[in-house]
């Protein structure tokens, strides 16, 4: 595991970019694992900016997002159908029918799941993976649990994740609370994966993913059981690690 010191969220979202960006010039037809949320919005914009300037190409690239709300529609400004496009797809020189995401609209959990698991099989995996992570260390919408998932499954939100994205929402009441997520045995088959954090409130759940113990109930702690993730995060997100465990930290100024 790699932990990359940026100074603030513009910075980590330039050198996430820049990761990505390398990923999709050295394989032109690269499978992205992409994630939605506050965190990935400056990386994408930063993905543009690429694009405009005429540095990056979309069309060979293939994507997989991580999850969708049960029960939104593609067009429902909440999904995350919606955010991608009007986030990054749009903007791009992407084919839409190469991109992929959970169908919040199926009500058929089972049947649902397994499409997606079979979407990704059929794309031979996701070559790079985009993360966030939550308070409570979830990935996608893998939440604390007693085992980690291994396939896409349909999953109950925690009041935490409710409470973090109610204001997305013009009341909590709105929030949905399921979500078709990709499992983390999944997630953990990507070929390289990478975290972004920032912001002082993920200073702890960083710092238990990085150093803590490896067990379900802080699911992003399995990342440090795989070969090569990358975690580029703000100097608030890191201010922990930093201090308990300045030496895992790349790039850290010196005093």
């Amino acid at each position: 595991m790699k932990i990359l010191f940026a100074k603030d969220y513009d910075e980590m979202s330039r050198k996430a970019a820049n990761i990505i960006a390398s990923q999709i010039t050295m394989k032109h037809n690269s499978v992205l694992g992409l994630a939605t949320g506050s965190s990935p919005i400056g990386t994408y914009k930063e993905l543009i900016k690429k694009y405009e300037q005429g540095d990056l190409c979309f069309d060979g690239c293939y994507t997989a997002n991580l999850d969708e709300y049960r029960g939104l529609t593609k067009d429902n400004d909440q999904s995350y159908a919606y955010f991608m496009y009007n986030n990054l797809f749009k903007y791009v020189n992407i084919n839409m029918d190469k991109t992929n995401i959970p169908d919040g609209s199926n009500p058929d959990a089972e049947a649902e799941c397994k499409r997606y698991d079979k979407v990704v099989e059929d794309l031979g995996g996701v070559d790079i993976q985009l993360l966030g992570i939550g308070h409570d260390g979830h990935i996608g919408f893998n939440e604390p649990d007693d085992s980690f998932p291994v396939g896409t499954h349909c999953v109950k939100l925690t009041d935490m994740t409710i409470e973090a994205n109610k204001r997305f929402f013009a009341r909590k009441e709105d929030v949905p609370t399921e979500a078709y997520t990709m499992g983390i045995g999944t997630i953990m088959k990507a070929k390289k994966i990478l975290m972004v954090a920032s912001g002082k409130d993920k200073a702890e759940i960083l710092y238990k993913t990085a150093c803590g113990e490896v067990k379900p109930d802080v699911p992003a702690s399995i990342l440090r059981l795989h070969a090569d993730v990358t975690i580029v995060a703000d100097e608030a997100a890191l201010s922990m690690i930093i201090e308990k465990a300045p030496e895992l930290v790349i790039g850290l100024p010196k005093k």
